[in-house]
């Protein structure tokens, strides 16, 4: 590994601090039980398209071990922990491996739309199996801050990746 990617990847791991904590300070779609708007996973989406799918993965199961050292989560046990932790982060990592079309200029990264969509699967299997609540009821919670934390980052990443000249 060289040192630029070490450097780049710690840039995003602070990026992803920055914006865990101002999300959670923001406090919008804040749920009671844990989850809000992620503006964090923007820098995990970033460093999988910068620097390919092997560091994008080392980079969000970082993440997970910079959310324990800040106090940022709390889990009931080792499965709930991958389920919640470290699958939900280290999949962001994956999102340079799913092809990306364009409609007219603008490009849809799919790779966000499904890593997103496997962060809401894991969060609301969990929430079925360790907060026992019901289907629907999981998915409603999850969803409050899951969908909005998907088009956030469609949007952000899609006008982020041009600027730093990161070809998708």
């Amino acid at each position: 590994m060289s040192t630029r990617d070490l450097v780049k990847m710690s840039a995003y791991l602070a990026m992803f601090i920055v914006l865990d904590y101002a999300s959670n300070m923001i406090g919008i779609f804040k749920m009671p039980q844990g989850g809000t708007l992620g503006l964090g996973v923007i820098a995990l989406l970033l460093a999988s398209y910068d620097l390919g799918w092997k560091k994008g993965i080392a980079v969000g199961l970082m993440s997970v071990l910079l959310q324990w050292m800040t106090g940022a989560m709390w889990f009931l046990n080792w499965f709930q922990f991958i389920l919640d932790y470290l699958l939900a982060f280290g999949i962001y990592g994956i999102a340079c491996l799913v092809p990306t079309t364009n409609i007219g200029k603008q490009p849809i990264l799919w790779g966000i739309i499904a890593t997103n969509l496997v962060r809401f699967a894991s969060h609301t299997i969990a929430g079925v199996w360790f907060y026992e609540v019901t289907w629907w009821g999981s998915l409603a919670y999850n969803g409050w801050y899951m969908i909005p934390t998907m088009i956030v980052a469609l949007i952000v990443v899609t006008l982020v990746l041009p600027r730093l000249r990161i070809r998708i």
